[in-house]
């Protein structure tokens, strides 16, 4: 069978890519580069023992979109195309609603078009936007605080409304966590175009001297430590995740939703804390105001996702950080341009 996987050079889609590899699957990755490089492709193959076809595409395009289905032997696609930062998405919010959107609609379309029915879907725990209780559990109110929550959520209720007026179509809602580290070759690994938005790969380059210090958004949360709280998940956890979800699309209709986290937070002082075991030495950090849309804390229940797909993560903050810290080893630049 082969699934198409939009995003598929980006972090989670490269090594979700090479999951389905292992598993059996033949892959098309669909991308624009727009967050990753060529050599992400080129690393990818090397660790996937079957086939991965690649086509550039911009999925607002409507008619490229199209391109990619037209030789009719796409089983499922695992979605994960779309834009990212949330600190961004504050700032240019017209550009993440645009972006996530169309591209979406237009995939929805696609499949629809050729027949296509079964998609998992890169959705986000910020669709819970400040949780009133925790650990966070699928029917909690979703709320979203930032843009980029927002066209999740937008998304997620489009996708509803898709199966429930066509039950030809069946989607998996994945509500990823914090998912940070690296495959553990180190041959492919978070790489984000210029200064990292998020914490780990910053982190990643304040250890290797690439970065001066780690900038701390807020002390003063209602936290332990005072800074932010969240459910980090190792990469190639999550990415086995979107296997089970793949497998229950395949024998179950309907539309379902999961959690996938470890259902443990950590603060952002515990994360450096545990990334200076990892390098062995200390990591400068230093207080900087909160940014716009961050919460004090978020972590999941996940037994839902146990119950159900018999998923659950096996590593732990030692390993995402011991294998977060040997891409940046073998990586201190990142991927090499093209």
């Amino acid at each position: 069978m082969k699934i198409l996987v939009t995003g598929g050079t980006g972090y989670i889609g490269s090594h979700t890519v090479v999951e389905l590899s292992h598993a059996g699957y033949d892959v098309l990755i669909a991308d624009n580069y727009s967050n990753s490089k060529p050599e992400a492709l080129n690393r990818t193959r090397q660790l996937c023992p079957g086939s991965v076809e690649f086509e550039y595409c911009d999925l607002r395009d409507k008619y490229a979109t199209d391109s990619l289905f037209k030789k009719g032997d796409i089983d499922a696609v695992i979605h994960f195309a779309g834009l990212k930062a949330v600190g961004e998405s504050v700032t240019i919010p017209l550009k993440y609603y645009e972006n996530n959107l169309f591209s979406s609609i237009n995939l929805l379309n696609s499949m629809a078009k050729f027949g296509v029915g079964k998609m998992v879907f890169s959705s986000s725990a910020t669709v819970y936007g400040n949780p009133h209780a925790l650990p966070i559990v699928e029917d909690f109110p979703v709320q979203t605080t930032n843009p980029y929550g927002a066209t999740k959520l937008i998304i997620e209720n489009i996708m509803k409304d898709v199966q429930a007026a066509d039950k030809s179509f069946s989607f998996s809602l994945l509500r990823y966590f914090n998912p940070i580290g690296a495959h553990p070759s180190g041959l492919i690994g978070e790489d984000p175009n210029g200064i990292p938005n998020n914490l780990f790969p910053y982190v990643a380059k304040v250890a290797g001297g690439k970065l001066p210090h780690v900038n701390v958004y807020g002390n003063d949360y209602s936290t332990e430590d005072g800074t932010g709280v969240r459910d980090y998940i190792h990469v190639v956890d999550l990415a086995k995740g979107h296997l089970f979800a793949l497998d229950q699309l395949f024998e179950e209709s309907g539309i379902f939703t999961y959690n996938l986290g470890t259902g443990r937070g950590y603060s952002v002082l515990e994360v450096i804390s545990a990334f200076e075991k990892a390098c062995g030495h200390e990591i400068p950090y230093k207080i900087a105001p909160r940014r716009g849309g961050d919460i004090d804390a978020c972590y999941a229940d996940t037994s839902l996702a146990f119950e159900k797909l018999g998923w659950k993560a096996e590593l732990d903050i030692e390993d995402m950080c011991r294998d977060g810290w040997n891409f940046q080893v073998l990586n201190p630049n990142g991927y090499p341009d093209a």
